[in-house]
């Protein structure tokens, strides 16, 4: 590699009784730990609105042309960390936090049902919980905004993203224990983009 690679860390913003979003804080976090010497963390904060999204994700790829692309959402009730390998073109019907919900309840009009990461999350999760790490894997990443940001992400880089919903609950859901988790997460995920492909 010359110089240095993007990797932008997407985190959501309030959304109900989270005033500040886990995700971004996690987001935050991941931003002071860095990733690597040789990549550059972008952050950004989402507005948990379907329009807002899908400027901001379309925007980032065209001006920055990260690596990859990280986007973090908040699992309530969750005490694990979930790695999602689909994203969902359709089936959006929950309102944003500005009231809205797309007419047609899909992210992209004509585009094709579902897209995954050219990560394997399967063999990732694996990995981590064979250490003994609470990350557990998913096709089903919910339908709401994380899943729909996931989803433009997926289609506007070829798949060259991943969703990671981080944890409202549980030890895992303090910023000191999660941040180490998830760099070493997205560490192994970079490693799989450098290596041979891994199927399922």
């Amino acid at each position: 590699m010359n110089g240095s690679e993007i990797v932008v860390v997407t985190g959501f913003g309030p959304f109900r009784q989270f005033l500040v979003n886990p995700s971004w804080k996690a987001a935050q976090g991941l931003k002071l730990v860095g990733l690597g010497e040789q990549i550059d963390v972008y952050i950004k904060e989402v507005v948990v609105s379907y329009i807002k999204t899908q400027q901001i994700i379309a925007e980032f790829w065209q001006t920055l042309k990260p690596k990859f692309a990280v986007h973090l959402g908040i699992a309530r009730g969750s005490s694990v960390v979930i790695l999602e390998q689909t994203g969902k073109n359709s089936g959006y019907r929950d309102r944003d936090v500005c009231g809205f919900c797309p007419e047609s309840h899909c992210c992209m009009e004509g585009g094709p049902e579902k897209l995954d990461s050219v990560v394997n999350m399967r063999a990732v999760s694996k990995r981590f919980r064979q250490a003994g790490k609470d990350v557990i894997y998913s096709r089903d990443a919910g339908r709401y905004l994380c899943d729909f940001a996931y989803y433009c992400s997926l289609y506007h880089s070829q798949g060259r993203a991943a969703l990671i919903h981080v944890p409202s609950s549980g030890s895992l859901a303090s910023a000191d224990r999660l941040v180490p988790l998830l760099q070493s997460i997205i560490q192994s995920m970079l490693n799989q983009l450098e290596g041979p492909s891994q199927t399922a």
